[in-house]
């Protein structure tokens, strides 16, 4: 596997998998001063945490396999905001992997938002007759029905994530469920929504 650093060198280093050894702090000066191979021993420590991380929380191990990728670059890009008198590099990595997820969780819901949205508008047929709000209605009444399916809780998690926008902690907070809870639904109901719009398209 490779980091593309900023400068856009492939930098090889050990896919996650790799055993811990520990970190040793020595190296966090050598990573501030940009010595990629310090950024190298970081992914061979803490891929494996990050990336366990990203598949609790992600639909599939390719979107955790991407999140990986995505946290080692923002850990090497962004290593001059790092300081080490606040936290060590392990917690601040741990940190950006969080981000990174949230992040990852919310493009997963723009992508179901707009193939779920694709597909009710060819449901609404291409005549051109149908004005915007009825293609909007259609876009609804098609996700209503996918949601619909899930069964609950999963259907009213999957509406406040859809239509309220709101954060696995504040669906957390507002159907009173464990936060544990809400993310694996979640991550179960994305795969289950992709499943389907696999089906439909397929099929028209």
């Amino acid at each position: 596997m490779f980091l593309v650093t900023e400068a856009g060198k492939e930098l090889p280093v050990t896919s996650p998998g790799h055993a811990s050894r520990g970190w040793d702090d020595g190296l966090t000066a050598s990573f501030l001063a940009g010595d990629e191979r310090a950024l190298a021993a970081a992914y061979r420590e803490f891929a494996t945490l990050v990336h366990t991380l990203a598949l609790r929380s992600l639909p599939d191990r390719a979107a955790a396999d991407d999140v990986t990728q995505e946290v080692f670059i923002r850990v090497w890009r962004s290593r001059a905001t790092f300081n080490p008198e606040v936290a060590r590099l392990p917690a601040w990595i741990v940190g950006i992997t969080r981000n990174a997820i949230a992040d990852a969780q919310q493009a997963w819901t723009r992508e179901a938002r707009k193939a779920l949205a694709a597909a009710g508008a060819g449901m609404a047929g291409e005549t051109g007759a149908g004005t915007e709000a009825a293609e909007m209605l259609a876009d609804r009444l098609l996700l209503d029905g996918e949601l619909e399916r899930l069964g609950e809780p999963q259907g009213s998690i999957m509406k406040l994530a859809f239509y309220e926008d709101l954060t696995h902690e504040q669906i957390s907070r507002k159907l009173g469920l464990p936060l544990g809870t809400v993310k694996s639904h979640i991550r179960r109901s994305l795969t289950h929504l992709r499943s389907r719009l696999e089906v439909d398209h397929a099929a028209s």
